[in-house]
């Protein structure tokens, strides 16, 4: 059972566009992680965890996908990361008082494996090598964030909705000549809640971009026609994919 889930993990990992955050794993250390887990299944829009409660574990997600949301005080709610097959999420610390600082919610039916921190870190003292690939994961989940920040707060709602774009192009994009049309659909609403801003306002910006024909729509889904454009606008640094991913 335990290598059938892990058989079936890989090839939705291999399927998707953009890398998983765990795909620098070695094939050793993953069955190691899988050796850790209890499996169960959440079913859409329900929370995984949430926002204050205390982060003694991480979650493998096998099947389907979450989004991570960010609350403030004033009751607005951020989408900031979207997961799938084959990523890991959850916040690590040594620390036993860590409280997650976001709420996962399940944004398809998911299949989670979930590891228990406290046996997490007895394996880490006597695997070396998956404790560097743990540090790793854990610098590019910091280093997603702070990118993330930066595209949202300093250029503009408009840069912060073409990044999100590359974003989309790099996770759910298929390539076509010079065109990349998006396989997943996501309401204008779901935009505003990534970039910080209102439906009205996404409405307006992305009909600007059709005008000036840098983006297109075909059958409900988004089409890039134009991203060098896109990238002007968001001051694109080239960021490697299983960085730059929604």
């Amino acid at each position: 059972m335990l290598d059938a889930k892990m058989k079936y993990c890989t090839q939705m990992n291999r399927n998707t566009a953009c890398p998983s955050n765990t795909s620098h794993f070695s094939g050793e250390s993953i069955k190691k992680l899988f050796g850790l887990m209890s499996f169960y299944s959440v079913p859409r829009e329900r929370p995984i965890f949430r926002e204050g409660e205390k982060a003694d574990h991480l979650y493998y997600i096998v099947d389907g996908s979450v989004k991570l949301i960010k609350s403030t005080e004033d009751g607005k709610d951020y989408t900031l990361f979207y997961y799938r097959p084959g990523d890991m999420i959850g916040e690590y610390s040594f620390s036993a008082q860590t409280q997650f600082g976001f709420t996962a919610v399940a944004h398809e039916d998911c299949h989670l494996g979930i590891i228990r921190k406290q046996e997490l870190e007895l394996l880490l003292w006597q695997d070396h090598d998956l404790s560097l690939e743990v540090l790793k994961w854990l610098a590019d989940m910091h280093t997603c964030t702070q990118y993330k920040m930066r595209d949202i707060l300093l250029y503009g709602k408009e840069g912060a909705l073409a990044s999100i774009l590359i974003r989309m192009a790099n996770s759910y994009g298929k390539y076509e000549a010079s065109k990349i049309y998006l396989t997943e659909k996501f309401t204008n609403t779901e935009i505003a809640n990534m970039i910080g801003t209102t439906r009205e306002t996404v409405n307006r910006l992305l009909s600007q971009l059709k005008k000036r024909q840098i983006i297109d729509m075909e059958k409900g889904y988004l089409v890039i026609t134009n991203l060098p454009e896109l990238k002007k606008i968001c001051h694109c640094e080239g960021c490697p994919k299983e960085i730059c991913r929604l």
